[in-house]
């Protein structure tokens, strides 16, 4: 079913899990805003809005919700996707790295949901999908203020929840695991993948995981639809859903 009245705006949209989301709305119908501090290039689709922006600045993301009220008078879903990831040791890690992360990946949600609240009240009700991580609940060494900024998310999601419920706004939380995305390629270099090549660390990855594989954007574009489209999950809402290929079901001492 397509239904052009819909509209989502997805942040973190040139990227990895961000591109495959907004291919996916798109394909389904729904009108687009995809924002993103790096140019989209070529194929945005020709109805929507792309806003090259940063959403770890305030002011920033002051102007993205004005585009976005310029170009809709009402959201239906809102994917909390864009992030960074600082790889490094919590000890060698600096004030203003820690910062710049939780800017990044946990303000901006708390902001952007502020000032999405009313266009997604506008027509009765919507979504908030936030896109947290695996590292929310199970994680590795070196990668600390990530895994604080994704576990944070979880909490906000929840306090979303209940407050935006009166006005029929569902806010849930995916957790995706190793995803084959520009930034897990970034973070290969930890060691936790081994050594060779990226193919080789790749594959030492994938069969790490339970389904012996690392999953694609496009999987988790699809749950990501699930949850903010109100006809599959109109009564979930406060959850956290993990989409990782098992990896977190098997115990790490086995």
């Amino acid at each position: 079913m397509t239904d052009h009245s819909r509209t989502v705006l997805v942040t973190g949209a040139a990227g990895g899990i961000g591109f495959a989301t907004l291919a996916l709305f798109a394909s389904k119908g729904w009108r687009v805003i995809g924002v993103d501090r790096l140019p989209f290039g070529e194929g945005f689709p020709a109805d929507g809005l792309f806003i090259q922006a940063d959403i770890s600045r305030a002011d920033e993301i002051a102007v993205i919700f004005e585009k976005a009220r310029q170009f809709t008078d009402s959201l239906d879903a809102l994917v909390n996707n864009a992030a960074m990831q600082i790889a490094k040791p919590l000890l060698e890690t600096s004030a203003e790295e820690w910062d710049a992360v939780m800017a990044s990946n946990l303000r901006s949600v708390f902001l952007g949901a502020k000032l999405a609240h009313p266009l997604l009240k506008a027509r009765g009700g919507g979504a908030v999908v936030n896109v947290s991580s695996v590292h929310a609940i199970q994680t590795s060494a070196n990668i600390a203020a990530y895994a604080a900024s994704k576990g944070g998310m979880l909490a906000l999601t929840r306090a979303m929840a209940i407050e935006f419920a009166a006005d029929n706004i569902r806010v849930n939380a995916i957790l995706p695991g190793a995803v084959d995305t520009p930034m897990l390629r970034a973070g290969l270099g930890r060691g936790h993948a081994g050594h060779g090549d990226m193919r080789e660390r790749l594959e030492n990855l994938a069969r790490k995981t339970v389904s012996g594989k690392v999953g694609r954007p496009e999987e988790i574009a699809h749950a990501i639809y699930f949850l903010a489209d109100s006809e599959q999950s109109s009564f979930m809402t406060g959850q956290a859903m993990v989409v990782d290929g098992g990896a977190t079901a098997r115990l790490s001492t086995e």
